[in-house]
C-alpha cells in the first residue's frame, strides 16, 4: 500500500513544480515534502523527479502518477456515487486549456453541464502545444490540444477548428503597412505576440517574408482579452482567432492586412479513457456541441 501522505507530498510537488509551493499548498514545510518524496521512492525503489525549476517526472514517476490519478478517480466517483449529486456537492474538474479557448468559446458551451452536474472548474492555462504535458503529469484531468495522438490511457477526440487571421487597427494600417504588407515594413512594424511560447506568428513571418525571431520589433501580452485591445488601440498587429473580432471586423475596428496568413488550428480534446462520471458526461457535451461553435 502506499503511503497517502508520500502520494500527496509527490502530486503536489508535480502540480506545483516546486517543494517550496508543494509545502504552501498543503499546509508544512519543503523540507517536510522533500523527506515523504524521498521515503515514497525508497518504497518503490525508483527516483521520481528530476529536481529542477520546474520539478519534472522520470518515466516511473508518470507511472505513479496515472496509478494516483486513477486512485482519486475511483474515490471521486465512490464519493460521488454515496452522497448523490446534491446542490451543497461539488465535483472538482480540473482542465488545461489555450488562453484563447476560455476567452471565447469554452465557458459558453461548458455552462449547462456545469450547472447541471454541480462541477467546480480549476482552468489551468497554457500554450495549446504545451496543455497536453499538463495532463501527461497529472496536473489536469483533461485538456485542449492540438496534438492528434492520444497518451496511453487516454482517449484522443476531435473537437473542431479555430480560424486565425492577421489584423491590425486601420490607423496602424495606415501608419506602418501605407505601402503594403512586405518585409522591410514588418522589420520596422510592432508585432504583437501572446507568450514566449507562442510560436504562431514567429512561423508565419519566417515563411512568407523570411524574417527570423528577433529581427522585427514585439509586444508579449499573455492575455486574450488585452491582446486583443492594444490591437485595437493601435500598439501593434497580430494573429487573432476568427471567433473573438468577427465583429470587431464587421465594424472595421480591425481589418485583416494579410490574407495569406490566414491559419486553421485543429483542437482535441483528451482525457483519461477511465474517467469519473461528471466528466464523462462534460465530455460527452463537449463533443457534442463544439462542433456548432467550431468549424
Amino acid at each position: 500500500m502506499l503511503d497517502y501522505r508520500q502520494a500527496d507530498a509527490f502530486l503536489a510537488v508535480i502540480e506545483t513544480g516546486s517543494f517550496e509551493h508543494a509545502g504552501l499548498k498543503l499546509c508544512v514545510t519543503p523540507s517536510a515534502i522533500s523527506l515523504r518524496v524521498q521515503a515514497l521512492e525508497k518504497s518503490l525503489g525508483h527516483v521520481l523527479l528530476i529536481r529542477g525549476r520546474p520539478c519534472v517526472p522520470t518515466q516511473a514517476g508518470l507511472e505513479v502518477i496515472q496509478h494516483l490519478q486513477h486512485c482519486q478517480r475511483l474515490e471521486q466517483n465512490l464519493l460521488h456515487h454515496l452522497k448523490g449529486n446534491c446542490e451543497q456537492e461539488f465535483f472538482k474538474v480540473t482542465l488545461a486549456s489555450n488562453a484563447d479557448a476560455l476567452a471565447t468559446w469554452l465557458l459558453p458551451l461548458l455552462q449547462p453541464v456545469l450547472l447541471r452536474e454541480n462541477i467546480a472548474l480549476e482552468m489551468k492555462l497554457d500554450d495549446e502545444s504545451r496543455t497536453y504535458h499538463l495532463l501527461e503529469t497529472g496536473a489536469a484531468n483533461a485538456c485542449i490540444s492540438i496534438e492528434s495522438k492520444a497518451m496511453k490511457g487516454c482517449e484522443s477526440q476531435k473537437l473542431g477548428v479555430v480560424r486565425y487571421k492577421m489584423v491590425a487597427s486601420p490607423q496602424f494600417y495606415k501608419k506602418w503597412f501605407s505601402q503594403g504588407v512586405h518585409r522591410d515594413a514588418l522589420r520596422a512594424a510592432p508585432a504583437m505576440i501572446f507568450n514566449h511560447h507562442d510560436q504562431m506568428h514567429i512561423r508565419l513571418l519566417y515563411q512568407f517574408f523570411g524574417l527570423a525571431k528577433g529581427t522585427y520589433p514585439c509586444h508579449l501580452v499573455p492575455s486574450s482579452e488585452s491582446f486583443v485591445h492594444a490591437i485595437q488601440l493601435g500598439l501593434g498587429y497580430g494573429m487573432v482567432p476568427e471567433l473573438q473580432i468577427k465583429t470587431a471586423l464587421v465594424e472595421q475596428r480591425l481589418i485583416e492586412i494579410f490574407p495569406e496568413a490566414d491559419t486553421e488550428m485543429q483542437l482535441y480534446w483528451h482525457h483519461w479513457k477511465r474517467q469519473s462520471e461528471p466528466l464523462a458526461k462534460l465530455t460527452e457535451h463537449l463533443i457534442q456541441y463544439a462542433p456548432t461553435v467550431l468549424r
